[in-house]
C-alpha cells in the first residue's frame, strides 16, 4: 500500500497551516477587496439613507413610499439584483457596490427614521423656543438623539454587506467570496474553510468596531444604563 502524503494540501484537509503560509498574498488581497466593497457600499448607502429618512420624517406622506421602495429592493434575490444592474454597470466591482447599496438602504432608512421619530416633541419645541432653525435643530438635536438607533442600523447593514459581498463572486468581484466559490467548485477544503472563517471574522470585527464608535459617540446611553 502507498503511504498517505504528509502534506495537508495534498491530503486536501479542511484545516491546513500550509495553505495559510503559501496563499498569504491571495488571502490578504481577498480580505482587502472584501473590506473595500463593504466600506464603500455602506458609506454610499448611508449618504443616501440619511436624507431619505429626514424627508420621511419631515413629510409624513413621503414615509410610506420611501419605506415601501426600500423594502421592495431588499426582497429582490441577490442574483436577480445583479442581473438587473448588469446592463448599467457591466461586470465590474461597481455592480457589486450598487447592489450592496440598495440592500443596505432598508436597514439604514428604517433605523434612522425610527431614531428621528423617537426624539421627544417637547425637546424639539424647547429647541425652537431657543431660536433653533430646522437645519440647526436637525444637526444639533435630532440627529444626536437618533444616533443610537442609527448606529444599530449601521451595524446591521455592515454585517449584512459583509455577507452579501461574497455573492459578488459570480461576477469576479466578491472578495473572500471568490475564494469560497472557486474552492467549492474544485472541492478545495482548506480554501473554502479559511475564506469562510475570515469572512466571519471580518463581520465580527466590523460590528465590534462600530459598537465601540457608538459608545464613544453616545456616552449618555451608558450613563442611563448604569
Amino acid at each position: 500500500m502507498t503511504a498517505p502524503p504528509d502534506d495537508c494540501l495534498a491530503r486536501n484537509e479542511w484545516i491546513c497551516g500550509k495553505y495559510l503560509s503559501t496563499r498569504r498574498d491571495i488571502l490578504v488581497d481577498a480580505v482587502l477587496q472584501h473590506l473595500e466593497l463593504t466600506a464603500l457600499s455602506v458609506v454610499l448607502a448611508l449618504a443616501i439613507a440619511l436624507p431619505l429618512a429626514v424627508l420621511a420624517r419631515r413629510w409624513s406622506l413621503a414615509a410610506g413610499p420611501v419605506l415601501a421602495l426600500t423594502t421592495v429592493l431588499y426582497t429582490i434575490p441577490s442574483l436577480a439584483m445583479y442581473s438587473l444592474l448588469l446592463p448599467v454597470y457591466g461586470l465590474s466591482s461597481t455592480l457589486v457596490v450598487a447592489g450592496l447599496v440598495l440592500y443596505s438602504l432598508t436597514l439604514l432608512v428604517r433605523n434612522i427614521l425610527a431614531g428621528l421619530r423617537a426624539v421627544p416633541e417637547e425637546t424639539r419645541q424647547a429647541a425652537r423656543g431657543l431660536g433653533y432653525g430646522p437645519i440647526r435643530l436637525l444637526l444639533t438635536v435630532e440627529l444626536p438623539l437618533a444616533l443610537p438607533a442609527a448606529m444599530a442600523g449601521l451595524r446591521i447593514a455592515t454585517v449584512s454587506a459583509v455577507s452579501l459581498a461574497t455573492v459578488g463572486a459570480i461576477v469576479g468581484f466578491g472578495g473572500l467570496g471568490n475564494l469560497i466559490y472557486s474552492g467549492m467548485n474544485t472541492y478545495f477544503k482548506a480554501q473554502v474553510l479559511t475564506a469562510s472563517v475570515l469572512c466571519v471574522l471580518v463581520a465580527v470585527l466590523a460590528d465590534l468596531l462600530l459598537l465601540g464608535v457608538q459608545r464613544l459617540l453616545t456616552p449618555w446611553t451608558r450613563a442611563a444604563r448604569s
